[in-house]
Formats: C-alpha cells, structure tokens, sequence
C-alpha cells in the first residue's frame, strides 16, 4: 500500500515538474475527471491574499468542452442504417446536447479527492521518503472543493517550505466559507479568530493585522438598481493592531488607491473630448481597413455650408492679429456642452486650423464633404481670399499650406483618395495634442520635455494616434481623481509621472490598475461612514518562510466562484444601498508540516 501511494507521488509529481517547465498555460487532463493548469494567483480572489502574482497550480474537476452556436454537436450512432431514426431524434438529441454543453463555470472536487492530491504532493516534496529523489521545489498547489464536510471547506492548498535550495517543509491551507449574513452578532469574533490560530500554532505571541477596501467611485446604486460603471477607484488599507471585527481603518493605517478609468464615462468631464477622439479614431480607421462607419452629424448645418460661412468670415473681416484672436473665443459656433468640461479644457486661442476641424468634425458624413471642405479651403488660400493666422508649431499638411499662402506660394495638392482624410486627421491630432498639453502644462503636472514620446510626429499617422489615445486615458484618469476626488497637487503631479512612465513602455489598455500611495485623512469623508467591500484581520505568528497565519475575511460578495452559497437574506437582491449589507465569511488557515 505504501509503495502504491508514493508511486502515485512521483507520477502526479512527474506531471505537474512538466507543467511547471512548460511555457503553455493550457489545462491538462489528469485520471479521468481532473483538469490542472498554471496561473497566477492573483487572478483568483482567495488565493490573492496568500500568493499575490506567484504562479499556481490549480486542480479542479474537468468540465465539457462547449460546442460554438454554429455547431452541430457530436453524436454517437452504432449503425448507418438507423440513420432516419436518428433523424427524427435531432431534435430532442440537439436540445440535449445543447443544455450540457451551456458554458459552466469551474467545478470542484471532492474532499476526499482533494486530500489525497496534497498528499500526493507533499510526498513527493519530502526528501525523507526514501524513495523519492532529492526534487526540485513545485509551485503551489491549489485544489477546489465541494464543500462537502462540516467546516464547509471550498479550497486546500500546499505550499513549499525551503531552506536555501532544499525543501524543508510544506504550509497546508484550508479555506472555508460561509454563505452571506446581515446578522453582525452571528460573525466570528477577534478572540475567536486567536483561538482557531492557537489550535494550530501553540504560541504565546501573535500579530494581528487588519486590511479593508472601500469604493469611492464607480458603480452606483439608484432606487435599488445597480448603475454599472467600467470605471472604478478603490483604496486598499492595512494597519496592526486591530480591536474588533469591521472596525474603521485608523488614520494610521496605509492606503493604497487602485485606479482603473474607462473612456466614454458619460459623468466624465472629458466627455466631449471623448466624443472628439472616437471621430478621430473613425478616420484612423477609415484610412486602416478602407472602411468607414460615419455616425450622425452633431450640426444641422451641412458640413460645406459650414466652412463656407466661416471663410466668408475671414473674408469680411480685417481686424488684426489680436482681434481675430479674440474673435475665436466669441464667434466659434461649436461649444463644448458643459461648463464642468469649459474649465477643464477649453482653449481661447484656436487657429484657423483648429476651428475648422471643430466644424468639420461635428458636420461631415462621409468622405465627399471632407474633399469639399477642403478644396474651399484650398482655393481660398491660393487666391489670397483669407490670411488666417495659425499657431507656429502646428504640423498639419493644412498648416503648411498656409505658410506659403503668407509667401503667395502654394503647392499643388490633388484632394483625391485619402489625402482629404489624411489631412483631416492630421488637423485633429495637431488640435487634441494641444489641448492636453495645454491643461497638463497649464496645471503643472508635467513639463514639454516628458511629453515627446507622445507629441512626435515621426511615427506614422497610427501611431500618433494610439499615442494621443494614451495621452486622453492620462487625462481621463488625472480629471477622474481630481474632480472626484479631490485629490492634492502633489498626488496629481505622482500619478501623472507614473501614467507617463508606463505608458511609454506598455501597449494601451483600459483594464490596467494604477497604483497611487495615498494619506488616509485626505479622503477619510470618503470612506469613514461607508461600509468596506473588503474587511479582513490576519493573526499570526513565527517569522521568514515560517510564518503562518489564519485569517477572516468578510466581503459584499463571494471570493469562490465555483460553489453556490445560500444568503439568510430574503430581499439580499434589494438590499444593495443597505447600511448593514449581507456580508460572506470566508476563513484561511493554516498548518506547517516540518520533513524532520
């Protein structure tokens, strides 16, 4: 029996050596119902806390592959000529087949099952079973459960304990869970929590430490409905010495904002400008793949009648430099539609160039009103009609133009297949770099020398256009935390250099988390009266890779994605802006397992 159980040992060790040393993350089938894979820890809720980014092994029970909706699913038949049998049963067979092949989510294993795989695991780690070799230290391993035993556990883990190259030992975890309660007085206590770790660990000293997360901005709850928002800003907080269960982060603690901000938030200062670059981004997109999705005109007026007006302006005009400078802030037709967003970003010194992309953005439908446009333009610089001032670092195809109108010398340009959207686009990368450099510069959060990666104009047009791109999600995440926030000057000024740092190196991306270290006092009317999302007290003892901790956490959802939990709520769906919230218990401990 015993050469049985560390010949299995070494095999299952043997399978997971290879997962480890592969470079693929996709799950391999293990007997006849398990499935392994590789991740990080991070990207599951309950393992976060105890392995961070560290790369896991997770064990769970193999699911059906899913068919895709356009497929037929696969059926057995045992002879050709019960084929119009069987087609009379497609349908039934279909529907069948269909209903287990809905896509589920992970599955767990049994108690037992999980059991024998940590001891399997820890077998084959421990150098004084002679027959297992001197191997190498696994990642972690991490196995889901069913549930199925008195202490409700839904994961056990293993953890390898190393002394320089050698494995000393193995940490065994266990999570248990409970279903969501509103009812405080049924949670574990602190003293409780210091006894389960004492059962454990027998020790007259211990650590208690305390984290929780709140929410200060992002979805909204409205008469009992969740408003769902992509955007969202949290803080993190972690302090010692924690007195009671839920209690309110002290001002000592540390805080740590997360900040993930989407486009086209709707509540978003930046809005408008959000709208300015999707048009922008239509063009780049016309010029990429050929075709072009126009969205409905913002004017009534058409977009030539438009332009027409406008240079009939210049033509009845010849007030100076000076007036006509003033004249774009007062004739301008096209205002942004909000006066939050007036003050964050609008300019009062647009060039021609400028004003026109405003018009023409609001007005075209298609790539005929864009060649119309222009060849007025065009026409009316090379007669000499207009002298429109523009700004002396502009670097349009437009701009150009203009400058040797100054000189009566203009080239020849064919207003043919997509140089009218080329030049169009370039007019509204040139105007939109402006206007962020004018509120980044303006707000001093940020000087002209560390704007260069984003305001060249070397890379081609796609590029300039992922960069502006980069610069606006900046922009939206700066506004976000300014104005809703209210945050510091010098808080402002480190997230700015951190956004530009990482953006410089990192491909754009909407669901990355910024990190900003923060005082709790700045934002304690934020966070003091609301209830946390996250809450949890951490007791533990001993030091190094010997530590080992027991922790309680309490959150307004599960942190195990493959069990279903019952709530003592009734109305649980309609409590959402409740100021005692159900809340889930979910319990971590832990047990270290010396090799002798």
């Amino acid at each position: 029996m015993g050469s049985e159980v560390i010949s299995k040992s070494k095999e299952f060790y043997n399978i997971l050596r290879c997962l480890q040393d592969e470079e693929s993350n996709e799950p391999f089938a293990y007997e006849e119902d398990i499935q392994m894979l590789k991740t990080d820890g991070d990207r599951i809720p309950v393992l976060k806390m105890y392995c961070g980014s560290q790369t896991v092994f997770i064990c769970e029970k193999a699911v059906p592959k899913t068919n895709e909706p356009d497929d037929k699913p696969m059926k057995e038949t045992t002879n050709c000529n019960d084929s119009s049998d069987a087609d009379n049963d497609d349908d039934a067979i279909d529907i069948n087949a269909i209903a287990l092949l809905t896509e589920v989510g992970p599955q767990p294993l049994t108690i037992a099952k999980a059991r024998q795989l940590l001891s399997w695991y820890t077998l084959s780690q421990n150098t004084n079973v002679s027959s297992i070799d001197n191997n190498p230290a696994l990642h972690p391993l991490w196995v889901r459960c069913d549930m199925s035993d008195p202490a409700g556990t839904t994961w056990f883990g293993a953890e390898t304990v190393c002394m320089g190259k050698r494995v000393s030992g193995v940490k065994l975890y266990s999570v248990t869970c409970k279903g969501s309660t509103a009812d405080k007085a049924s949670l574990i206590t602190l003293e409780q929590l210091k006894q389960e770790h004492n059962k454990r660990h027998h020790t007259c000293s211990v650590t208690i430490k305390g984290s929780a997360r709140f929410i200060l901005f992002g979805s909204t709850v409205v008469e009992n409905t969740m408003i769902e928002s992509q955007s969202s800003v949290t803080v993190d907080f972690k302090w010692s010495h924690v007195e009671s269960i839920l209690e309110t982060p002290p001002l000592s603690s540390t805080a740590t904002l997360n900040i993930k901000v989407a486009n086209g938030d709707m509540r978003s200062p930046m809005y408008e400008m959000y709208r300015e670059l999707e048009f922008l981004q239509t063009l780049a997109d016309g010029l990429r793949t050929g075709e072009t999705e126009w969205v409905e005109p913002l004017e009534s007026m058409s977009a030539v009648n438009l332009t027409t007006a406008f240079l009939d302006e210049l033509r009845d005009t010849s007030k100076t430099l000076k007036n006509q400078t003033a004249k774009t802030t007062t004739n301008a037709e096209v205002k942004p539609e909000t006066d939050i967003f007036n003050s964050f970003l609008e300019r009062g010194d647009l060039d021609f160039v400028e004003q026109l992309w405003v018009r023409m953005r609001r007005s075209v439908t298609s790539y005929q009103d864009i060649g119309d446009c222009l060849k007025l333009v065009t026409e009316a610089l090379r007669y000499g009609d207009v002298k429109p001032w523009i700004h002396r670092d502009s670097s349009s195809s437009l701009s150009k133009l203009i400058l040797q109108s100054y000189h009566q010398q203009i080239d020849h340009v064919s207003l043919t297949g997509v140089t009218p959207v080329q030049m169009l686009l370039e007019m509204g990368l040139d105007k939109m770099r402006k206007d962020y450099i004018n509120y980044l510069i303006g707000e001093e959060l940020t000087t002209l020398n560390h704007l260069g990666y984003y305001l060249s104009t070397e890379v081609d047009l796609q590029e300039q256009v992922i960069r502006l791109r980069k610069l606006h999600h900046l922009l939206e995440i700066i506004v976000t935390c300014s104005t809703f926030l209210g945050l510091t000057y010098d808080r402002l000024f480190l997230l700015t250099q951190s956004c530009l740092q990482h953006y410089k190196t990192h491909p754009y991306d909407e669901e990355h988390e910024f990190k900003l270290q923060i005082k709790p006092a700045l934002i304690s009317h934020f966070y003091q009266k609301e209830q946390p999302v996250l809450w949890g007290a951490e007791v533990s003892s001993g030091h190094g890779a010997r530590e080992v901790r027991t922790s309680l956490t309490l959150s307004d959802r599960p942190l195990v994605d493959h069990v279903i939990f019952e709530s003592d709520d009734p109305n649980e769906t309609m409590n959402l802006a409740s100021e005692n919230p159900a809340l889930f218990s979910t319990t971590v401990c832990c047990s270290l397992v010396n090799f002798a």
